[in-house]
């Protein structure tokens, strides 16, 4: 998935930051103990802030990457398929998508979101390729064929 860092304003809180990833890698790392604690903490947040504000989109983004970092793949992709409907020109949020389809194992669902993500501007290879959470897909040939469209778009002549 993309992982960004964010910062978060809550009336009663000044800011609040999430690091939402460490450095990319393409395998999961597993996380620590602390590292685990802090992020059902950021869950428990970020779940009663989209409670009150379900289309706080920044809000949805973390949260879904947060389940995702904690292995909790459906309620990850259920917040993706929600970003996707709130943000229909999105390509990141198609990618996270596709992400969120190949890690519960819905490898159609997961090409389709994927080329919807490039057909909308999604251009990186590089993370295409490394990200563990498209490990289910990249030995499709649906997905070597979407990843040479990239190659040949993007090429120089």
């Amino acid at each position: 998935m993309f992982y960004v860092e964010h910062s978060l304003t809550w009336p009663q809180a000044s800011a609040t930051t999430f690091a939402v990833m460490p450095t990319h890698s393409t395998e999961r790392q597993p996380l620590t103990k602390k590292q685990e604690r802090d992020l059902d903490i950021e869950i428990t947040f970020l779940e009663g802030i989209t409670q009150r504000d379900p289309k706080y989109v920044e809000a949805l983004q973390l949260l879904g990457d947060n389940y995702t970092r904690r292995d909790r793949f459906h309620d990850g992709l259920a917040i993706d398929k929600l970003l996707s409907k709130l943000l229909p020109e999105d390509s990141m949020v198609f990618y996270n998508l596709a992400c969120s389809y190949s890690l519960t194992d819905q490898i159609d669902e997961s090409i389709t979101a994927l080329n919807k993500a490039v057909h909308l501007g999604y251009k990186d290879t590089q993370w295409m390729d490394d990200d563990p959470d498209l490990k289910n897909i990249r030995t499709d040939p649906r997905y070597k064929r979407i990843r040479r469209q990239l190659e040949l778009k993007f090429s120089d002549p």
